[in-house]
């Protein structure tokens, strides 16, 4: 089979040439899904010389044109061969058919952005989606009992993750502490939607989405649990020319964004790589001096990504960041680039790849089709890897979407004392 691909203004026309069987099914498959990971909203599929079309060429076709509608994009067949335009007309599917313009753009004003953020890398786009949006932050527990692996019964406790909280930490899905004693891993929830690794051995990514009565709970050894309404949408797409936007560009944009010196995040985006690490160990099993960090059983504890992982996924990111100290917050943040500046604690889900729809989308709904149609493939606590010569540096997204507000009142809750 032959493909071709060419831009007619928003419209990019993809000629094939052959047979659309089983064997060729997959390479336009392929073909169609770099151009979509490439932005292309609008496909126009000329089949003139396509030969033969088997009901796998069908399936194909209904995928994409599927996957562009859910977007507000489009897709269509023009130029139907008599063998295609047989096909599709047996098949009922006359809605593939292209009139000339059913493959164009609709023409919809464009609700405008309220503000346009250009950075070196990437550049934004800022819907306001409330009136005073803020945020409270808890800062439950103790995260530094993570050295020595020195976290027990005492140190744990239940939370739970309604729909207008999100948060990231240690903690596990189940009964009480002894029940989560071997399997507590990183966490992250959003949108009513919760994602933990257990470090169980079985390095299988669990979840929880709220329905009905539903909440999300956990039992966490630590956590930081963002409560309120967000402020901002930030949409953000990548340079070309620069390359992927490194996550320290997308935390400045968003703290930008929100017009604040604290930011919580949660954020959807198309990676082109996640660095970071996950425990491999409950740190709740026993205490041990050398645990986690100290090397060499530092390999035994911690899984970390040679290199970056989870290309060309869809990411759910939570966290928080800052671009200067934030008091109690402080301890909890790392620098997130080569700069100590800004600094964040972020938690990242992977998920198989879809194309986000653009303009102003709604967080919940986003969430909620992420855990319901894609696979979740791992979790990370995302990191800089700042090793000389071998280091692989920060995570890079191509383009996504961040719901964002200014941290605005922090409480923190030690163990035993909630709320001191």
């Amino acid at each position: 089979m032959e493909i071709t691909k060419q831009q007619s203004g928003d419209v990019l026309e993809v000629s094939i040439k052959g047979r659309l069987d089983a064997y060729w099914a997959d390479h336009l498959t392929r073909a169609l899904e770099e151009a979509v990971r490439d932005g292309a909203d609008h496909i126009r599929l000329n089949m003139a010389e396509v030969a033969y079309m088997s009901s796998v060429g069908i399936r194909v076709l209904l995928k994409f044109y599927k996957q562009l509608q859910r977007i507000n994009g489009s897709f269509a067949v023009s130029n139907p061969s008599e063998a295609v335009k047989t096909v599709l007309d047996l098949a009922g599917l006359e809605a593939l058919l292209a009139v000339e313009a059913a493959a164009q753009p609709a023409a919809v004003e464009p609700r405008p952005a309220t503000r346009r953020l250009d950075r070196e890398g990437a550049s934004f786009e800022v819907f306001t989606v409330g009136s005073g949006g803020a945020l409270r932050c808890r800062l439950i527990g103790e995260p530094e009992l993570l050295i020595g692996s020195r976290f027990t019964t005492q140190h744990c406790r239940s939370v739970k993750f309604p729909e207008a909280t999100f948060g990231i930490g240690l903690g596990a899905f189940g009964g009480a502490f002894t029940d989560c004693q071997a399997r507590f891993g990183e966490f992250l929830v959003a949108a009513g939607s919760a994602a933990y690794l257990p470090t169980d051995g079985t390095n299988v990514p669990d979840y929880l989405v709220s329905t009905g009565a539903l909440v999300p709970e956990l039992n966490v050894l630590y956590a930081l649990a963002c409560e309120g309404h967000f402020a901002a949408l930030a949409r953000f797409e990548a340079n070309p020319a620069a390359g992927p936007v490194t996550l320290s560009d997308v935390v400045s944009g968003c703290l930008d964004a929100a017009e604040t010196e604290a930011v919580g995040i949660v954020m959807v985006a198309e990676s082109a790589g996640l660095i970071g690490a996950a425990l491999r160990r409950s740190p709740a099993l026993e205490a041990m001096e050398t645990a986690p960090f100290t090397h060499p059983e530092v390999r035994s504890w911690l899984s970390f990504t040679p290199e970056r992982a989870y290309a060309r996924s869809l990411a759910l990111v939570v966290g928080v960041a800052a671009r200067a100290d934030a008091g109690e917050l402080t301890a909890f943040l790392r620098p997130l680039g080569s700069d100590v500046w800004p600094a964040g604690h972020l938690h990242a889900a992977a998920f198989s790849y879809r194309r986000l729809q653009k303009g102003r989308i709604d967080l919940k709904s986003t969430v909620a089709t992420l855990f319901e149609a894609e696979t979740l493939q791992g979790i990370l606590h995302l990191l800089n890897d700042d090793r000389p010569i071998v280091g692989t540096g920060q995570s890079g997204f191509v383009r996504g979407a961040c719901w964002v507000a200014p941290i605005t009142e922090v409480v923190v809750e030690r163990s035993g004392r909630p709320g001191g």
